[in-house]
Parts: structure tokens; sequence; C-alpha cells
């Protein structure tokens, strides 16, 4: 927890310094996936909100700390009586009090530890929202390269449907082909520059979008790439699941609030213990300036709260000099204060069972969850290496057709649909390589691991497993 907090620190500082002077395009000429991430956390005006509020959530709680020391109050009053028989009186009091809690039964240090325990319960969210907000980057990241992508491919299709239509055209004033057949020519050429111009469209929207996010005017070089041939590594699903009881931010979320559960149940089972506090004031009296009589006084009182019995009794001894002495003993007695407060210890229970029914249900699927993330990683991985084989397979049948459509076999319009269909599976590969990136990723977040780290972590346990074997 700690580390991500600093890690946001710095992210937030990188991202002031840069939005602070115009070299924000020189700073950022390159993007990684990590730094995207990055600059859309350092990007958010929420996040900063929200985390000035754990800032001031943070400064509450150390100040809390006042709670421990005495509680001083100054008194000054002056009373005037005139009379119409008698003297009148000018009197003068100035005082000082002095209240210290001097023991609980531990409650006030338990409200301390459940106050500290609500923060760390928002900072755990808070990193939610900084894993969400890295994410968004992500995959906005992910879905501008698959979108150039494809559209290189598309753009390179039509560079060769265009040759094709030019041959057609010259068969035709040739009188090798019918002009159908140049007319369905056309209207295949025309297909794909509309894709082409729709899919630019929606790129040059995505690459706003991503631009937004990153809080950039406009997007640098972009240096990750969809390698459609990268192999993925995944890790044993039984160290998976370890790793993800350890660090699933889902499970650390729910154990804070289950121990602040437990907290306030022992807070709840603790309240019929009485408070003990001692308590002293000194005052100046007179009816004029400088004063010269002076009282002191030292006290203690025993406070009992519950649902059926609210007490305190309080006794005081004091002098005032030059002969008197003072002694006060009083006792304050309310049967019955809150009887529906009675069922605060069954509420306390009952939200501890809760939580610790969400903890274990958790940890019961999180083994089921990693598995089957894992399991979707090597079906991405299967409909990955089936879609490149079926691209290298529709390149051979491409160059088989050519020398078939020399031969007379085929039409040089069929030719075309040919490299049409050809390019669908040059783009099933482009999508299932993102989609295997999607998995990946996924799986890296069950794991609480940036992006990239799952396949380090995967050659990490292999080597492991060969140095025990030697």
């Amino acid at each position: 927890m700690c580390k991500k907090i600093t890690l946001f620190f710095l992210i937030i500082s990188v991202g002031l310094s840069v939005y602070g002077n115009d070299q924000k395009q020189e700073v950022f000429d390159t993007l990684t996936f990590s730094e995207a991430a990055a600059l859309a956390i350092a990007a958010s005006v929420d996040l900063r909100h929200l985390h000035a509020t754990q800032d001031v959530m943070e400064g509450a709680w150390k100040w809390g700390l006042r709670v421990y020391f005495p509680k001083f109050s100054i008194n000054i009053s002056e009373n005037d009586r005139l009379q119409k028989l008698g003297s009148d009186s000018f009197i003068k009091n100035y005082g000082i009090n002095i209240d210290q809690l001097v023991w609980d039964g531990g409650r006030t240090r338990m409200s301390r530890r459940i106050e500290r325990m609500d923060i760390d319960l928002s900072s755990s969210r808070l990193e939610k929202v900084i894993d969400e907000i890295a994410e968004a980057a992500i995959s906005a990241y992910r879905n501008v390269l698959a979108a150039r992508a494809i559209l290189e491919i598309k753009t390179a299709a039509l560079s060769v449907l265009e040759e094709q239509r030019r041959i057609i055209n010259e068969e035709v004033q040739l009188g090798l082909v019918l002009a159908i057949d140049a007319a369905s020519a056309d209207i295949n050429l025309a297909d794909a520059k509309l894709d082409i111009y729709s899919l630019k469209l929606d790129l040059t929207e995505m690459e706003k979008q991503f631009a937004e996010l990153l809080g950039l005017d406009t997007l640098p070089v972009l240096t990750e790439k969809v390698d459609v041939n990268r192999t993925v590594v995944f890790p044993a699903a039984m160290i998976a699941a370890k790793m993800e009881k350890e660090k699933n931010p889902d499970l650390i979320e729910i154990q804070h609030s289950m121990n602040k559960r437990q907290m306030e149940l022992k807070y709840v089972q603790r309240s019929w213990i009485p408070a003990l506090r001692l308590n002293g004031n000194f005052g100046l009296s007179g009816q004029r300036y400088p004063l010269t009589r002076y009282n002191w006084s030292v006290g203690v009182s025993i406070e009992l709260s519950n649902p059926w019995l609210s007490n305190r009794f309080s006794m005081q001894a004091g002098w005032e000099p030059p002969h008197d002495r003072t002694a006060m003993v009083q006792n304050g007695f309310s049967p019955l204060p809150d009887p529906a407060a009675s069922y605060n210890l069954n509420q306390a229970k009952l939200a501890l069972n809760i939580e610790q029914e969400k903890y274990y249900i958790l940890l019961d699927r999180i083994g089921r969850i990693t598995s089957n993330a894992i399991e979707k990683c090597t079906l991405a991985e299967q409909k990955r290496l089936l879609a490149v084989e079926a691209a290298a397979l529709g390149n051979d049948r491409c160059r088989i057709e050519e020398t078939r459509l020399g031969l007379g076999y085929i039409t040089r319009l069929r030719l075309m649909e040919i490299f049409i269909e050809q390019t669908q599976r040059e783009i099933a590969v482009i999508q299932a390589a993102t989609a295997l990136l999607e998995a990946e990723r996924e799986l890296e977040r069950f794991l609480d691991l940036k992006p990239g780290e799952l396949s380090l972590l995967a050659e990490l346990n292999s080597a492991q497993q060969n140095t025990r074997r030697n």
C-alpha cells in the first residue's frame, strides 16, 4: 500500500512539472504502456481530489492525538450588582479548568484505531481508483495500436485491389473480360475505401480520447506494438493462486473492512467499562484589580454509561485561602437512558459475520478465478496461433490462386475476392493478438502486477524450478 501511494506521489509530481511548462511533447516523445498509465494517473482531476481528501483525513487523524492530553478551559466573568438598599458589588472571576482522562477501558485507543482503519480502507479504495485509471489508459493504448495495425493492413490491401482493378480495366479495353466484371471490381474497391474511411474516423476519435485521458494535446510516438508472433509463458495455477491471495486488491479491501468490524465489536463490548477522569481548577476573584483572592480544587469523576444505566459520580476538594476549605460529592443517576442501544452489540456481531463470510467466499473463489484467468489466457494464445496459421495458409493460397489466374482457371475478380478474404484473416490475427494482451493484462490485475510483469514472473518461476531439479 505504501509503495503504491509513494508511486502516486512521484507520478503527481512528475505530472505537475510537465503540465507547468511547454515541454510536455519534448519530454514525452515516445510512450510505453507504463508511461501511459503514469500520465493518465497524473492527469486525473478526480484522482487529485480524492488524494486531497485522503490528506485531510490523515491530518485530522494525527491531530486526534489531542484526546490523550489534558483539556484546558479558561473562564472569565464579571458580575456587577447595583442595589438600592445595601452596597453595590462588582465581582470579577478568572478561572482555569483542567480535565484529564485517565482510563476508559481502552475505548479511546480503539476509537483511534477504528479511525485509522477507515483511513486505510479509504487508501485501499484510492489504490483501486488508481488501478482503474491506469487500466483505462492501457486499454485505450491497446485499442489505438490494434486500430492502427488494422488500418495498415486495409491500406496495403487497397493498394493491391487498385492494382488488380487497373489490370481489369486494361483487360476490358482489350475485350478479355466483360464490363460487368469491372463494375463488380469497382464495388469491391468502393467497399474497401469506405471501410478505410470509417476506420480512420474511428481511429481519429480514439486517438483524441486517448490524448485527453493522458492530458496531452497530441499523442507521442507509441513504442509498443501488437506483436502477433509473441509467445506468452504463464505461471503455474498454484503459484498464481498463492500470489492472488496475498496481493488481490479486492481481498485486501475486505481484510481491512473485516479488521475494522472486529475492532468495532471490541469497542461495543467494552462500552460498560467506567471511565475515570481527573480534574482541577484554579480561580482568581475580587471586586477590583489586582484580584487578591484565589482558590483551587482537585477531584476525580467516574462515568458509567450503558443502555440500561447512566451514572456520574464525582468528588472534589479544595482550599480558599486563608481559612476556608471546600469539599463536594455529586452523583447523577439516569435509568434506562437508551435501551435501543442494547442491540448495538448484535449489530456489530452481524456486521463482522457478514464481512467474514464475504472474505471466505472470495478466498474460496480466488483459486477458481485464477485458474479460469490462466485458462482464458491459454485459449487466447491458442486462438492467436490458429489465426497466424490461417493467415499463413491464406498467403500460400493467394500465391496459388495467382498461378491459377495465369493458367486461366479463375478470373481476376475472383482473385480480388480472395485478397479481400485474406485481409480479413490478417485482421483476425491482430484481433487475436489484442485479445491475448487483454487476457494477459486481466491476469496481471488479479495478481497486482504491472504491465508486462506476468512473463517475467513465469520465467522466474521456471528458472527456480530448474534450479531445484538440478
